[in-house]
């Protein structure tokens, strides 16, 4: 039977669904066997598990959600225990020299090694016998879902290392990791105290105050790098994107967003909006933070030699399958994190 399409590159899952069942109907001779044999198990398990996981697969989301917001390096593989990068910067300046003088001035480096280590995570699933035995006594093939399931768990445990380098739910970082949304190293500061009782909200503001602060984050990246980096990207919380794309400018000209691409866009540049839930909530004193970047793998990166993986199943007891899943995670690195900056209060 074929699956695969090689005109349009697609593989036909109803077909493949469809041989796994038949498959299955086969081993409804077998069904006492289950109890006593654990290969019959693995025989019934092996195939469907092949078409379930590479259609879990086929559906993952590109960058596992973090398109926009971070490079993901996969460099290397799952077992490779961390990655060494160097760093440098110049020093020396230009001088006024005396045709006769002895003083020289030279150019030199500033050179730093830096290490990233890995760690291994997983988030797999399990089948019972009595799900088996009813699939095969049924003809019917085993259901994607707790594979999709698990590798959503697995993708959202990505998202927040990445963004905050904790674990989603946790409080602190089992790896003494930070993220995207909270390096200490980026520079932060509050935004202007000029709503409304001297609030720093946006609720309190108008909007052209609203676009004072958004500038302010894009040009201080320009400003803290000395012109070599310019924000590409502004992140905001979900809600506060929200409210600028729907909101006019003073003059009802268009809404704050229109006013900021197409100003910028006069100068040459173009800035990217991305909504980051994590940014809600991430500022001094729990407030809510904005951050403008460039977004460059140069500046930041997310590193993920391996990732999410399905083993081989095995009989974990007397009743139960499993597969595991694992990956290989580094975390995020700001290589540049004057090439950010944050601003909280909004």
């Amino acid at each position: 039977m074929q699956f695969y399409d090689a005109a349009t590159g697609k593989i036909d899952f109803a077909a493949w669904k469809a041989h796994d069942a038949s498959h299955a109907a086969t081993f409804a001779p077998m069904i006492d066997a289950f109890y006593s044999d654990a290969q019959v198990g693995i025989s019934f398990l092996t195939p469907q598990l092949m078409r379930i996981e590479t259609e879990v697969y086929s559906r993952k989301y590109p960058n596992f959600e973090l398109t926009g917001l971070i490079e993901v390096n996969e460099d290397g593989d799952m077992w490779d225990v961390g990655t060494v990068f160097y760093s440098r910067d110049m020093v020396g300046r230009a001088e006024f020299l005396s045709g006769k003088g002895f003083d020289m001035p030279y150019a030199g480096q500033i050179n730093e090694q830096n290490t990233r280590g890995f760690h291994l995570a997983g988030i797999g699933y399990e089948w019972t016998v009595q799900e088996m035995q009813r699939a095969a006594k049924l003809g019917r093939s085993l259901s994607s879902e707790k594979a999709n399931d698990a590798t959503m768990v697995a993708k959202v445990f990505k998202r927040s290392v990445a963004m905050t380098g904790r674990t989603p739910g946790a409080s602190a970082s089992e790896k003494g990791w930070t993220g995207l949304i909270n390096d200490p190293n980026v520079p932060a500061a509050n935004v202007a105290a000029d709503g409304t009782g001297s609030s720093t909200t946006w609720a309190t503001k108008t909007p052209d105050q609203i676009s004072r602060d958004i500038w302010a984050a894009v040009n201080a990246v320009e400003s803290q790098t000395a012109e070599t980096h310019t924000a590409t990207t502004v992140g905001l919380p979900t809600a506060k994107l929200r409210y600028i794309e729907q909101t006019r400018m003073t003059d009802g000209s268009g809404r704050i967003i229109d006013f900021i691409r197409g100003d910028n866009a006069a100068g040459g540049r173009t800035i990217n909006f991305v909504n980051i839930r994590e940014l809600a909530g991430a500022g001094a004193s729990g407030t809510d933070r904005m951050m403008a970047w460039d977004n460059d793998r140069t500046v930041a990166q997310f590193h993920l030699p391996g990732d999410h993986t399905f083993l081989q199943p095995r009989q974990a007891s007397d009743m139960t399958y499993s597969v595991g899943g694992i990956m290989n995670v580094g975390g995020t690195e700001l290589r540049l994190p004057k090439a950010l900056t944050y601003r909280d209060g909004i």
